[in-house]
């Protein structure tokens, strides 16, 4: 089983001094750092990340150590849903352990074996349902357990337009924990970069597809560095070393074993076949065989080769141990031995390791509340370690840089609105001086490009809200301040686009000032229709092919339905009502009885024209429905994007 401190120190590690105030170690230089030094190590921690020491090395837990979380989990499992007429498909068998704060634990096996199913329960990842009891600190877990836990998956989803040190600082600040009272957070962020081999690329961009950055190494690193950055007492990291070359995975193990020694962390990490010198670094070891997932040791990584050994199958000279283990655990092949070491475990460890676990789940330690509250004060009750006030600012900021250095992010508002309103409003110069009906007609053009412009946030919207998902699955932030943050970014910007292609094609076909101040108003209230509209499409679409499908339908009705193209006397009875919930036949009706109003026939055919408009919009015009039900729009849709941002598109594990 895990190697622990024993129960008083379990006690020990539950009254520990305050740490940083934004997730900073102390401070390197000998005349603020007394405490740090006390161990008799003569390093202070931060000289312990940058310059980590080798596994023989012992390193000792830092005064500044964070408050401690122990892990124990009791016959947790997990089966896929049968499907019609078959059976349940068994990924993870019950499997129980117990691990302390302070230890680095690798949870190995073959592919299919479950691993990352088991680390997805243990943090709390888990979106489909499944067995077993995971507590902390012998309590069950509540919803402010992910502000005490974080969590490095398997992808880097970050904003191309990120810089690498941007990155690390914003996990930094919004999982900063309340008794963190560290002068710099730069600091911290700076001893990150340098722990993991950052600090020559700490300004460049994270990069992707719409910008050239860092390489995907690189960008592994940065994710991990980000998991550390929060500070969390409990670490879950899924294949953290995948794509990065024995020299850095090395690195990066060396930190993380640095920062579970030194500030109490306990690590969980998913690892395929380490070298040798990654894996002794290793407190635990958690192996498991595939089809189904299974237990096939659990204990000290450093007595495994005595325990194979003692088992029939020791190590060859001048192979890798880890590699042997998994070619004995790996079904089908010629040294599959998954089986008798399954049987093996269930004999010799799993009874002590059940009698273990079965102390530590009575045994109640510091609840997360106590480990979050400073001298008895209240906490929050909020799986969030900042307020939302606190959300929304750094996310706006983050906003507001990504705009800016995105090209796309400002042509397609802007840009485009502006270079259609030219050409189009040419197309109609002069528009506004001659017969009714081609005024009608530019009025209708205008509107259909008001409604079409929407198409192209969707890109943005998609984008925007997949980075959000997995942000918010790490208990960032809410849902609410994203979209509140879109709000106010991404909609002014849009606005400001609309606005300048309505005024440049109106000036162009020199409308009347009446007539325009109609044009303009009735146009931005269309604008935030078809807002909302694209707003929602984005929250609920899977991609953005399937939002630009499901808006298709609802934008052609409306155009079509909008008084010119078909009329309410020309349209079939049953479809008549789609006129009371059109919100262009408002517009158009609205804009269309200014222009019958101030137009003033001089020949038979300016009169033939009036007459057939007339017929096609009898009036009066109906303002305030109109404003009614757009308004109403706006709200439902808006209303419907914040449950879409809630409740579906979901990361699932």
């Amino acid at each position: 089983i895990a190697a622990g401190s024993g129960e008083d120190g379990c006690q020990a590690n539950l009254c520990c001094s305050p740490v940083s105030d934004i997730g900073a170690l102390p401070t390197v230089a000998s005349n603020t750092a007394q405490d740090d030094r006390a161990d008799g190590l003569g390093e202070a921690t931060h000289d312990l990340l940058v310059n980590p020491p080798s596994a023989k090395s012992k390193i000792r837990r830092s005064a500044f150590a964070l408050p401690a979380a122990s892990l124990t989990f009791q016959d947790v499992a997990f089966s896929l849903p049968a499907k019609r007429g078959g059976k349940a498909q068994v990924i993870l068998e019950p499997c129980s352990g117990h691990f302390e704060a302070g230890e680095l634990v690798a949870i190995m096996g073959p592919s299919g074996c479950g691993k990352t199913t088991l680390l997805d329960i243990l943090a709390m990842k888990k979106t489909s349902k499944y067995e077993g009891q995971v507590h902390v600190n012998g309590r069950p877990r509540d919803m402010l357990f992910r502000r005490v836990a974080a969590y490095v998956g398997q992808e880097d989803v970050m904003p191309a337009h990120w810089t690498v040190r941007e990155a690390i600082k914003f996990n930094a600040r919004l999982k900063r924990q309340p008794r963190q009272t560290h002068r710099s957070s730069d600091e911290w962020i700076e001893i990150l970069l340098s722990a993991f081999s950052l600090t020559s690329v700490g300004n460049e961009l994270i990069g992707g597809m719409e910008a050239r950055g860092i390489s995907g190494g690189q960008r592994r690193r940065v994710s991990l560095a980000r998991g550390v950055a929060a500070h969390a007492s409990l670490l879950f990291c899924d294949e953290p070393t995948s794509g990065l070359s024995a020299t850095d995975a090395e690195t990066c193990v060396k930190a993380l074993r640095t920062v579970a020694k030194r500030l109490g962390v306990l690590c969980l990490v998913v690892i395929h076949q380490p070298r040798t010198e990654v894996a002794d670094l290793f407190d635990n070891l958690m192996l498991l065989t595939s089809h189904p997932g299974r237990v096939a040791y659990n204990g000290p990584m450093a007595d495994a080769q005595d325990y194979f050994k003692e088992r029939n199958c020791p190590v060859p000279a001048n192979v890798n141990p880890t590699d042997y283990y998994l070619d004995l655990l790996t079904p089908g092949t010629q040294w599959d031995h998954a089986d008798e070491l399954v049987e093996a475990f269930r004999v010799v460890q799993k009874p002590g390791i059940d009698t273990v676990v079965a102390a530590a789940m009575c045994r109640e330690g510091q609840c997360v509340e106590d480990m979050l509250s400073i001298g008895g004060q209240a906490v929050r009750r909020s799986p969030y370690s900042v307020p939302f006030a606190v959300q929304l600012a750094i996310l706006l900021r983050r906003k507001l840089r990504l705009t800016l250095r995105n090209p796309l992010g400002l042509a397609l508002p802007l840009v485009v609105p502006v270079v259609q309103g030219v050409l189009v409003g040419y197309m109609f110069k002069g528009i506004g001086q001659r017969g009714l009906l081609r005024q009608v007609m530019f009025v209708f053009c205008l509107q259909t490009m008001l409604c079409l412009a929407g198409t192209m946030s969707l890109i943005i919207l998609i984008t925007d809200r997949t980075l959000m998902k997995h942000e918010v699955s790490e208990a960032l932030y809410c849902e609410g301040a994203a979209a509140l943050t879109s709000a106010l970014v991404d909609v002014p910007l849009s606005l400001l686009g609309a606005l300048a292609n309505v005024v440049i094609m109106s000036m162009l076909a020199q409308l009347d000032a009446v007539i325009f101040q109609h044009v303009l108003g009735w146009s931005l209230i269309l604008f935030f229709v078809y807002d909302s509209l694209f707003a929602l499409m984005g929250a609920v679409a899977k991609d953005t092919r399937q939002a630009q499908v499901v808006a298709t339908p609802f934008i052609s009705v409306f155009m079509l339905f909008n008084g010119f193209i078909v009329s309410k006397a020309d349209s079939p009875p049953a479809l008549g009502w789609i006129f009371s919930v059109s919100p262009n036949a408002y517009a158009m009706e609205a804009i269309t009885g200014v222009l019958l109003d101030r137009f003033e026939p001089t020949n038979f055919r300016e009169i033939t024209e009036r007459n057939t408009l007339q017929k096609q919009f009898p009036g009066p015009s109906n303002d305030l429905q109109g404003l009614a039900v757009m308004a109403g729009m706006i709200l439902v849709l808006r209303i419907g994007q914040q449950l879409g941002l809630r409740y579906m598109n979901h990361i699932q594990r």
